[in-house]
């Protein structure tokens, strides 16, 4: 009986010029999907400066919708009378635009921008705490009758007796040329809005 030996050529396994051959090609895929991933991080925005932002954006805007709305400033003695239904009931009639002495939290939501349409810039919270470097808040307020249901919408200008619905707009812009835009509405529930 004779033993054929083994073929030694079939039993062969990688050679060292096919196993840094392997290393080199899985190196090179490496780095290129790392560069990928790299690029993409880096051109992306970051979450957390766009969820500060988002705060910051959330935080003005309930400010501006907690403010008053009615027919009277504030301080008018006849603010919260039943019989005031026009600003022609007002002995000091709100008007756009901070009054004389107003500070933050304004007692409108009117005292928040100078005029309808134009953006004012904050860089402040109420309680006067800067911003963040890079961040900085706008807020436009403009009078708007395409609120509610079709045909049912609220009648709405910009002449102070007509103001029964504002759409607020606050804009937020954060490092790296990205910004966050929130828009909400206030109505007038004049009389009894104090």
């Amino acid at each position: 009986m004779s033993i054929n030996p083994p073929r030694r050529g079939s039993e062969r396994g990688f050679g060292l010029v096919e196993l840094v051959m392997f290393i080199v090609i899985v190196s090179i895929a490496v780095l290129g999907v790392l560069q990928a991933l790299s690029s993409s991080a880096r051109n992306s925005p970051d979450p957390m400066l766009r969820k500060q932002a988002l705060a910051i954006a959330e935080g003005l805007l309930e400010e501006v919708r907690l403010a008053h709305f009615s027919y009277c400033d504030g301080n008018d003695p006849v603010a919260e009378s039943p019989s005031t239904t026009s600003p022609a009931s007002c002995t000091v009639a709100e008007g756009v635009g901070p009054e004389a002495g107003n500070s933050r939290p304004y007692d409108n939501v009117n005292d928040y921008v100078l005029a309808f349409g134009t953006p004012m810039t904050y860089s402040t919270d109420a309680a006067g705490n800067n911003f963040p470097n890079g961040y900085s808040a706008t807020v436009t307020i403009n009078p708007d009758s395409a609120l509610g249901p079709a045909g049912a919408q609220i009648s709405a200008d910009a002449t102070p007796a007509n103001m029964n619905v504002l759409r607020i707009t606050v804009a937020v812009s954060y490092p790296g040329g990205y910004s966050v835009v929130l828009d909400g509405y206030r109505t007038r529930y004049a009389p009894r809005s104090i």
